[in-house]
């Protein structure tokens, strides 16, 4: 592999802030591993463009080469350090909400109280976000949800994931064609890549879209047990079992967080993970 995309999510996946513990090593070598020619480096995440940076500077993150924030719904492209904005891909996913704005499709999930609004940073034309308490019936819940949008004539995607450290859950509504698996679609197709040039790292329920598809994807070993066991169903039902990585312990560096994506690309990409001797 003479090129490289590799996309991966920030918190508990790049980002240590997870329970589990970090190999002190693990993230100098990712660093080195993204300096590497050929290969580009993009951020998915649910953080908004500012915390994106901020975490950059917190955790001594490597810059990347676009940024796919705020749960899919925006795409960045960093050129000399200035972020510009994909506007195309805002045109493309504005469809899907059929004309509706924010604030028409909060007024018409009003009907739920247990969907408690987040704040305004993490709210954008494209996102609407949610927390939602891990008792509550959350089958019931994204059903009534559904039907609600549905009627309102929005095609909408419901992503659940959870804050571990808060232990809350959280739901974004999003354009049925904004998530980050479409996000990373549209970028490599942009681009140029082909499927054996795209690497996907994650960790979190949010990121189950893309580890269940095709594209080949890593599941880090810090990921929490419900994750880990639905993305190999998922991916063994949509006949993408053989581009699902589990990251595990068996391996220099272990397998949380940036290791376990230092670990993936080892797999899929032998070759890259040879230059900073990954094995």
């Amino acid at each position: 592999m003479n090129k490289l995309l590799l996309c991966t999510d920030m918190d508990r996946t790049v980002i240590p802030n997870g329970r589990q513990p970090e190999h002190p090593d693990a993230r100098p070598r990712f660093r080195q591993l993204c300096a590497l020619e050929g290969l580009r480096l993009v951020y998915v995440t649910g953080r908004h463009r500012q915390l994106v940076q901020e975490a950059i500077a917190s955790w001594q993150l490597p810059q990347p080469d676009y940024a796919i924030t705020d749960v899919g719904t925006k795409i960045y492209h960093l050129v000399q350090g200035e972020w510009r904005e994909m506007l195309p891909w805002q045109k493309q996913i504005a469809s899907d909400w059929r004309g509706k704005s924010h604030d028409e499709l909060q007024q018409a999930l009003q009907f739920c109280p247990e969907l408690v609004l987040q704040e305004r940073s993490r709210q954008n034309d494209f996102k609407l976000s949610y927390y939602l308490p891990l008792s509550a019936n959350r089958k019931k819940i994204f059903t009534a949800v559904e039907n609600q949008l549905t009627q309102l004539g929005v095609d909408a995607s419901l992503i659940w994931s959870i804050d571990e450290p808060e232990q809350i859950g959280l739901l974004d509504v999003l354009p049925r064609h904004a998530t980050k698996l479409h996000a990373i679609e549209f970028l490599q197709h942009h681009l140029g890549y082909e499927h054996h040039e795209v690497i996907f790292a994650g960790d979190s329920g949010n990121d189950l879209p893309v580890l269940v598809s095709p594209i080949q994807s890593v599941l880090v070993a810090s990921a929490e047990p419900e994750v880990r066991q639905q993305a190999q169903s998922e991916s063994q039902n949509n006949g993408c079992a053989h581009a699902l990585y589990l990251a595990g312990d068996n391996f220099p560096l272990g397998g949380n967080y940036a290791a376990g994506v230092l670990q993936g690309v080892l797999f899929f990409a032998p070759q890259m993970g040879a230059q900073v001797k990954l094995s």
